[in-house]
C-alpha cells in the first residue's frame, strides 16, 4: 500500500539507465555461469578444449589472467561468490530494475560495494601489483573483460544513491 508521501515510479521507457543496467546485469548472469563456475568447481581450462565453456575460459585466461587460470583457494572463493551468490542476485536485480521495485535499493548498494571492493581492490591489486606469478601479461585485455565488473556496479551504486530510485530518471 502506498502512503501519500511516496511518489509514483516512472515507466521503464523513461528510465533508460535501468534498461541499460538490466541488459548489462543479464549479461553478467551468463558470464557468471560460463566463467566463474568453472574455477569454483575445479574444472581445468589450462589447455584448449573441445568443450565450448572450458575453451572460452582458456581463450580468455591463457594470455591474460594467470590468477583465474590457476586459482588459489581464496580466488576460488571469489569466483564462487560470483557464481553462487551474485548470479542469482543478478536475476533478482534485473527483475527489480525492469519492474521498478524500490526494495532493491539496499541489496543493490550492498552488492555494488562488495563486488567493487573484491574485484577492484583484491583482484586488480593482485593482477597488477601482486606476486609476479599472478600479474597479468596483457593489461588491456584484462581490463576490457574485468573493468565492467567494477564500473557498472559503481554506476548502480550511484543510481541507488537516494530513496525511491525508480521515481526519477537518474
Amino acid at each position: 500500500m502506498r502512503t501519500p508521501l511516496m511518489s509514483a515510479n516512472l515507466p521503464l521507457r523513461e528510465r533508460r539507465i535501468d534498461i541499460f543496467s538490466a541488459v548489462v546485469f543479464s549479461v553478467f548472469t551468463v558470464t557468471s555461469l560460463i566463467s566463474d563456475l568453472m574455477p569454483t568447481l575445479g574444472f581445468d581450462f589450462s589447455k584448449p578444449s573441445s568443450n565450448f565453456i572450458l575453451n572460452s575460459n582458456y581463450w580468455y585466461a591463457h594470455d591474460t589472467d594467470p590468477l583465474f587460470m590457476q586459482p588459489p583457494v581464496w580466488m576460488r572463493i571469489v569466483t564462487g561468490l560470483s557464481a553462487l551468490v551474485y548470479m542469482p542476485f543478478y536475476l533478482v536485480l534485473v527483475y527489480a530494475l525492469i519492474r521498478g521495485r524500490n526494495w532493491i535499493q539496499l541489496p543493490a548498494v550492498v552488492y555494488a560495494t562488495m563486488i567493487s571492493t573484491i574485484t577492484g581492490v583484491i583482484v586488480f591489486g593482485v593482477e597488477f601489483f601482486g606476486e609476479a606469478q599472478w600479474q597479468t601479461p596483457n593489461p588491456a585485455k584484462f581490463l576490457a573483460f574485468n573493468l565492467p565488473y567494477v564500473l557498472l556496479p559503481l554506476l548502480l551504486l550511484a543510481r541507488m544513491r537516494k530513496p525511491e530510485p525508480f521515481t526519477r530518471r537518474w
